[in-house]
């Protein structure tokens, strides 16, 4: 008996060393997805691009006629502080911003809830939509001008139009493309119709939704950008504006950084509040 279970360890036993040995041996299987997510990543490209920006500032290979250093756009900015001018105008513009993409986004997941769940309603909402995605901003400006006048209501409605349109196609795309078999056990388990938009479709839309509302965030600051600039008297686009009339690129370079700014903050809340409402998910990007 001794023997027998002294030939069971060397063959069990000591074999297992030998084994964990061989394992790390072999060659490796190359990682296909992208790896493990980069602490502060997002801050890395906008770093290397200040950083360059320095470098050319510093080196003189970028003229300062054309492009002011990095130090002459934070002194700008600080006796914008200084004077009140840049708080009054950045809040006026976010507060438009903010009006017309809440709007805009209620606006497009309702005509994405009524095209995605009916034909009906597909066929009386899709098309003028597809209209309204070949035409650019610019060109519905000046109709919109005639139409309201060059105040506040011409400019939320040109920002609530812009975001509108990806909110829409997104979510609409993603609503019709809910497998059919979930269809399938809805009607099998007898889901009633308001228990398949709650329990099916509406979960199955919502990476669409925020794919939409990613985009949405940053053309409303491109639809600000123009609104701000025709007939405009407070924002920072009008701040820019009158930078442009007095040949003040500094200033200009200013508003610049800030509607950046502003675009690269709303994009990562957008993504922080995905991650969480879409935890049950499992993404290359987890």
């Amino acid at each position: 008996m001794a023997t027998l279970d002294a030939g069971v360890w060397n063959k069990f036993g000591r074999s297992a060393a030998p084994a964990r040995e061989l394992a790390k041996r072999r060659p490796t299987r190359p990682r296909l997805g992208p790896g493990r997510p980069i602490p502060f990543g997002a801050a890395v490209g906008p770093t290397l691009l200040v950083a360059a920006w320095v470098l050319g500032s510093a080196s003189g290979t970028l003229d300062p006629e054309t492009l002011p250093a990095p130090w002459t756009v934070a002194e700008t900015a600080g006796d914008l502080l200084a004077d009140g001018r840049l708080q009054s105008n950045l809040l006026t513009s976010m507060q438009r911003a903010g009006y017309g993409l809440v709007l805009g986004v209620a606006v497009g997941l309702v005509l994405a809830l009524v095209a995605g769940l009916s034909r009906i309603g597909e066929a009386l909402v899709d098309g003028p939509i597809q209209i309204k995605r070949a035409i650019p901003t610019l060109a519905l400006i000046p109709l919109f001008i005639v139409w309201f006048g060059i105040g506040e209501e011409m400019k939320l409605l040109v920002i609530t139009t812009s975001v509108a349109i990806p909110i829409y196609l997104n979510t609409h795309a993603y609503l019709r493309s809910v497998d059919a078999r979930y269809v399938e056990l809805a009607q099998t388990v007898g889901l009633s119709r308001w228990g398949f938009i709650r329990r099916i479709a509406l979960p199955g839309s919502l990476p669409g939704f925020f794919l939409g509302l990613r985009l949405a965030v940053t053309i409303a600051w491109l639809a600000l950008v123009v609104v701000e600039q025709v007939n405009a008297t407070s924002g920072i686009g009008y701040l820019m504006t009158q930078a442009r009339t007095y040949g003040q690129i500094d200033v200009i370079v200013v508003g610049l950084v800030i509607y950046g700014l502003l675009g690269l903050f709303g994009d990562l809340a957008v993504r922080a509040v995905e991650r969480k409402a879409l935890s049950w998910r499992q993404t290359l990007g987890d």
